[in-house]
């Protein structure tokens, strides 16, 4: 990666009773920022007030403070967030640079207890905190949308492709029926001209014949009628099947859902809200412990060899409460102790904050999986209260059809029984003077009831014919829509592999080239392989980290993290820290990248990392002691009053 364009003019910050903090402002120019200084200098404190800028919650108030704040000012725009102490506990309010920071705080924010960092030491499962930020639930729950999309297309086409295999069928039977009605008007026109000849030869017949031909246009209306009704009970009839069957699918997908209650769990919400408050509170113990051991630190490293001259402050109480040992008694009373005894009480803290972040990262872990079930419950009941929704739905159209067929019902009767009445009177106005007309007009009647009813049938074939045309006119553009389905669906599919893929590569290739910088001894290869477990466990793959050594005689061999220098370990968790940073693009979002407690890594290597880091952030600010900052370039801005 080349090196970052500068796109911000200087970041200034105000801050307020933060960590050891009692009040200051610092401006940080664009590069790299060293915050140089012995320990207990605030460093980390300051380092601490950025994250609280941009929205971290892994932030401690001064001791003795019950309120602070940090205000940022960069790009024109200012940003103010405040603190508050109450009940143990730290709310925050106001705004902050980022809406969301917990990918920031896994990523870019890189202090002593940054859980990426330590991932490598504690031996964790890296490809869980590298994917962390990634919703994989979602990302499941899209593709179960487009995989029904994508059947849903599917059918339809399918369904437009059968419909157009009936096209020549019906194109044949619409012919036909128009052949059909020709030869019926054909037919009628004949009859028609032979009662117009037999009218004018029986002049003295014309009201009876008036009156005959009233009636018989009445039956032909009627069971014109008639037929209509009989034709929209078929109709109703296919349709409430068509919607029974439909009914009875949701009913069924409805049985495969667990039968569970539709309301909100409140116990989950009231666990989630749990855990976030243990999340909180013992983020604030670590921070604490952090600020505790830099304060012994500090008293360590004084020039007093035989007795440590200790003030009052508030860390007394505050190891008493975090230890829960024997305590100190020059804590309280001002005397003086032995410095093995301060080392002793230092090293305690250390592992009772490992502890406190081992507990930490279990919580984290509780919380996620919380979450996730909360989601799923709310999908559930989603997906339940639609499919109930839609089966009232299709319950009350086949109640308003079945109404409907019975009305249809009741006229068929009183249109047969009409029928059944005109027929009567015609054969009462037939006469033997009459019968060969009237025998004309009946088949003229039948003639026209027959080409209606068969121009009814060949309008039903043509809206059939142009239903089909218009689909096929569409099915284009459904394979188009199906094609970005699937697409999309392959993204999503390969979003989980992506991003597993691109952070291996990151790593391997960044840790690849900070060994050649670095120069340790006997270390051949540190990377990562992404193995496939989808047949054995629930988790698509698992990162598995490797360490080839080789020994004075060439031979290449295969090391365990355990075996590790720590200054080795601190690289290798810092590259596995950026490969998170670049595969999430945080460079893109979080102008600001934290180093702090680098220590354990010589000089020359620190500056080499720092060099190395400092291509990758707009603000990469480090936290080190006054002697391994002389060994970095001159250029890098200095800060050594906070």
């Amino acid at each position: 990666m080349s090196s970052l364009e500068t796109v911000s003019d200087s970041a200034h910050f105000r801050v307020e009773n933060i960590g050891g903090i009692d009040k200051t402002e610092v401006s940080v120019p664009p590069g790299v920022t060293i915050l140089t200084g012995e320990n207990a200098t605030n460093r980390t404190s300051f380092l601490q007030s950025i994250m609280a800028a941009m929205g971290s919650s892994d932030v401690s108030l001064k001791g003795d403070a019950e309120t602070g704040s940090v205000t940022l000012e960069i790009d024109d725009k200012s940003y103010k967030r405040s603190l508050t102490q109450a009940d143990d506990q730290i709310t925050f309010a106001g705004d902050s640079y980022l809406n969301e920071p917990e990918v920031a705080d896994l990523f870019a924010f890189l202090l002593e207890s940054n859980e990426a960092r330590q991932a490598v030491s504690r031996g964790d499962e890296l490809r869980e905190v590298i994917m962390r930020p990634v919703d994989v639930d979602e990302i499941k729950s899209r593709i179960r949308e487009l995989e029904s999309e994508k059947r849903q297309l599917n059918t339809e086409i399918e369904q437009i492709e059968s419909k157009k295999n009936k096209l020549p069928k019906l194109e044949e039977r619409r012919t036909s029926l128009q052949n059909e009605i020709e030869a019926k008007r054909e037919s009628l026109e004949q009859i028609e001209a032979e009662i117009e000849a037999h009218s004018t030869e029986i002049e003295q017949g014309r009201s009876e014949e008036a009156a005959l031909e009233s009636k018989l246009d009445e039956l032909k209306q009627t069971r014109s009628e008639l037929e209509s009704v009989r034709q929209q009970i078929e109709i109703q009839s296919e349709s409430i099947t068509s919607l029974k069957r439909e009914r009875n699918e949701i009913s069924s997908k409805l049985d495969d859902i667990d039968d569970q209650p539709k309301e909100p769990n409140h116990s989950l919400e009231a666990e989630i809200d749990q855990l976030r408050d243990r999340r909180q509170s013992l983020t604030t113990e670590i921070n604490e412990l952090r600020n505790l051991i830099e304060y012994n630190e500090k008293r360590l490293s004084t020039s007093n060899e035989e007795l440590l001259e200790l003030e009052q402050s508030n860390h007394s109480s505050l190891t008493d409460q975090l230890i829960e040992a024997d305590t100190v008694t020059c804590w309280t009373c001002g005397s003086t102790v032995e410095r093995s005894q301060i080392t002793s009480t230092v090293d305690r803290l250390k592992n009772l904050r490992t502890e406190k972040m081992d507990k930490l990262a279990e919580i984290k872990e509780e919380l996620q999986s919380v979450k996730s079930d909360q989601k799923a419950r709310r999908t559930r009941i989603n997906r339940i209260e639609q499919l109930e929704s839609k089966l009232d739905e299709i319950t009350a159209e086949i109640e308003r059809r079945e109404s409907k067929i019975e009305e249809l019902k009741s006229s068929r009767v009183e249109l047969t029984s009409e029928v059944e009445a005109l027929e009567t009177a015609v054969e009462q106005l037939e006469s033997a003077d009459f019968d060969e007309i009237l025998s004309l007009h009946k088949e003229a009647n039948q003639l026209e009831f027959d080409i209606d009813r068969i121009e009814s049938k060949v309008d039903e074939i043509t809206a059939q014919i142009e239903t089909i045309e218009d689909d096929i006119e569409r099915s284009e553009e459904l394979r188009k829509e199906r094609e970005t389905t699937m697409d999309a669906l392959t993204d999503q599919r390969t979003m989980i592999e992506q991003i597993e893929a691109e952070a291996v590569e990151s790593f391997n290739d960044h840790m690849q080239s900070i060994l050649k910088l670095m120069g340790y001894e006997n270390i051949e290869r540190i990377w990562i392989e992404r193995i496939d477990t989808s047949e054995t466990t629930n988790h698509s793959s698992h990162f598995e980290l490797h360490i080839i050594r080789t020994t004075e005689s060439g031979i290449a061999y295969e090391d365990t993290v355990e075996h590790l220098s720590e200054s080795e370990r601190e690289v290798t968790g810092l590259i596995f820290a950026l490969a998170g940073y670049l595969v999430h693009d945080l460079h893109e979002t979080v102008p600001f990248m934290l180093l702090d407690s680098l220590e354990a890594i010589d000089s020359p290597r620190i500056a080499t990392l720092v060099d190395y880091f400092a291509e990758f952030s707009e603000f990469l600010i480090v936290a080190l002691l006054p002697e391994d900052a002389s060994e970095l370039d001159d250029s890098y801005t200095r800060v050594t009053d906070i």
